[in-house]
Formats: structure tokens, C-alpha cells, sequence
């Protein structure tokens, strides 16, 4: 064999050999590599829903909007709100003349008490006299001072009965006091709550609420995209899941293109949705297929990766929803597991 056939040969296995490492490497980096194209951009969303019910009198915001904390979004129409404002006070004001008015009967009844104590001490000593002098006065006289005595005594017991009413009655007076302060404490809250304010930063989107709409409490009216809690849950294949962990660092690059984002993996998505195991409607227990398919697919798990909000540019749309690519950088801890052992 000539040696140009031997270089060619040479040549050949050498290319062929190369084909091959370059090919097991890709494959290798495709299968076990922890990087994945199919990741979503996520985000907090607030639904922002009016506390009170009636009717949208202001709007202060447009859609697509960015807003700051306690920034005014809309307004409820405020004259119901004030007018139960008034009422209240109103009403706080009368169970507080009422309690006075209560306290004054406590003094009367007191000062009524006192006064028929006194008559009884006196007309029971003018009967015990007479009954001594028993000799030289009458029995008639004496009857007569011991039922007048016995009057004196009752008086003193409907004073006593009349002063714990009039406790009692303060008591009532005090209670509505109080609840005629939480009254008023609950009307200025309606009435603080019928401006409904952001509760985070972020963006307005969908906004669908026009001045007249009628706004019911609880009821949604527009979403609040906060702008602070941008995150990425990347779908990485679960033959890719043993090399990522807690902290690592990540690389997230949008599918539109752009300077790649900087971020941490925070969390790894405990449980999924087994579709080829639903749970038996009769007995509870799990229906399993008879048939078995020869080709298994990896499963897909989400990595939760936060963004670092200092490697956004200012002019970078980021809206949740949109199609990211992540990179997973496992850190060396074969260096930390030695220095911890």
C-alpha cells in the first residue's frame, strides 16, 4: 500500500474518530447538560379588586402603566361612604349623651339612697324610743312609728333597686358607646377604602373599568404585574436534574434576543402531574393502562430560578409569559465538601 493510500486512511479515521467524540460530546451536553429552551418568564400577579361596592367615579391609571406602591389606581363614588361617616358620628355622639345622662342617674339614685337611709335610721330609732317608753305612750303611737319604720325601710330598698338600675343602664350606655365607636371606626375604613391604591410596584395590564362601572367589593376590576418579583421556572428534563441544586448560578436569555440575565436557582418542584395515572371515579384507586410504549420520554420539571434584578437593562421588555432559555452553572462543591469534612 502506497503511502498517500496510508494518509488517506489516516485521514479518514482521524475525521471519523473526531465525528465521533464531537457527536457522543453533543449528545452527552444535550442529554446531561443542565440547560433547557423551554423556560417561562413569571411574575406576581395582583388582582386588584375594590374592598367596597359602587360606583367608579375616577380613574387614574391607563393600561400597561407602571405604577409605585400606595399610587392611587381608581376611586368609588364617596358620597354614600361620607354620609355613613356622618351617621356614625352622629350616632357616637348620642350614646355618649346617653351614658352621661346614665352616670347622672347613678348620682341621683346615690344621692336618693342615702336620703332614705337616713329617714330609716331615724324613724327606727323614734320606734325603738317609743317602744321603751312603752309606759307613758300609747300602742297606737307606738304601731305608728314602727310602720312608719317599716315605709322607711322599703324606700330605702326601691332606692337601692332604683341605683342598680340605673348602673345597669350605664352599663347598656357604655356598650353602645363602644359599638357606636366601631361603627364610626368601620365607616371611615369604607370610606378610606372606597380609593383603591396599589398595593406593590408593578405594571397595569388588562384594564377593562371605566368611570360609571359599577365596582362590586371582591370583584376583580384590572391585574397588577409587580414588577419586584420577576422570576423563571425552567422545564428541565429530569435526566438533567442531578447536576442542579440550590444556589447554583443561572443564565436566562430571552428568545427574542438581548444581553443574557444573571440569576439563582431558588427552589426544584417537588411533584408533577402524572397523566398516565388518574384516580378511579368508584373506588379511589388508581386505573393503570394494560399497554406500555416502548419509547419513554424524560419528564420535565420546573426549576424555580430567581432573576437578578440589577442584569436587566432599563430598556429590556420583560413580560411574564415569554420564552426564555436557562443555563444552570452547578457550583464545585467537591472543593466545599472537602473543606467541610
Amino acid at each position: 500500500m502506497n503511502p498517500q493510500s496510508l494518509i488517506r486512511i489516516a485521514l479518514t479515521t482521524v475525521v471519523v474518530a473526531a465525528a465521533a467524540l464531537i457527536g457522543y460530546a453533543l449528545w452527552k451536553h444535550y442529554m446531561y447538560s443542565p440547560w433547557t429552551r423551554d423556560g417561562r418568564v413569571r411574575a406576581e400577579i395582583v388582582h386588584v379588586a375594590p374592598d367596597v361596592s359602587g360606583l367608579v367615579a375616577e380613574v387614574q391609571v391607563h393600561d400597561n402603566q407602571l405604577v409605585k406602591a400606595g399610587q392611587v389606581l381608581f376611586r368609588i363614588d364617596p358620597r354614600r361612604f361620607q354620609l355613613a361617616l356622618a351617621r356614625a358620628e352622629a350616632d357616637l355622639g348620642a350614646a355618649q349623651a346617653a351614658a352621661r345622662a346614665a352616670g347622672a342617674s347613678i348620682f341621683a339614685a346615690s344621692a336618693g339612697t342615702a336620703a332614705s337611709q337616713a329617714d330609716y335610721e331615724k324613724y327606727r330609732a323614734q320606734a325603738e324610743r317609743r317602744e321603751r317608753a312603752a309606759s307613758v305612750i300609747s300602742a297606737e303611737a307606738r304601731a305608728d312609728a314602727v310602720a312608719t319604720a317599716r315605709a322607711a325601710q322599703a324606700a330605702v330598698e326601691r332606692a337601692r333597686a332604683n341605683r342598680d338600675a340605673a348602673t345597669a343602664s350605664q352599663a347598656q350606655a357604655l356598650a353602645a358607646v363602644e359599638q357606636a365607636q366601631a361603627a364610626l371606626e368601620l365607616a371611615k375604613l369604607n370610606l378610606e377604602r372606597a380609593t383603591v391604591r396599589a398595593s406593590a410596584p408593578g405594571y397595569i395590564t388588562n384594564l377593562n373599568l371605566r368611570v360609571g362601572d359599577y365596582a362590586s367589593a371582591g370583584s376583580a376590576r384590572l391585574a397588577l404585574v409587580r414588577s419586584d418579583s420577576l422570576w423563571v421556572y425552567g422545564y428541565f428534563e429530569e435526566t438533567k436534574l442531578p447536576r442542579i441544586h440550590t444556589g447554583d448560578a443561572a443564565e436566562v436569555r430571552l428568545m427574542s434576543g438581548g444581553r443574557a440575565l444573571h440569576g439563582v436557582v431558588e427552589g426544584i418542584a417537588r411533584g408533577i402531574t402524572d397523566a398516565d395515572n388518574p384516580t378511579s371515579s368508584d373506588d379511589l384507586l388508581a386505573s393503570v393502562s394494560p399497554t406500555f410504549n416502548w419509547i419513554r420520554l424524560a419528564q420535565r420539571v420546573p426549576v424555580r430560578v430567581r432573576i437578578d434584578p440589577a442584569s436587566i437593562p432599563q430598556d429590556m421588555v420583560l413580560a411574564a409569559g415569554m420564552t426564555v432559555s436557562v443555563s444552570v452553572h452547578p457550583a464545585d462543591r467537591s472543593t466545599s465538601g472537602t473543606k467541610a469534612d
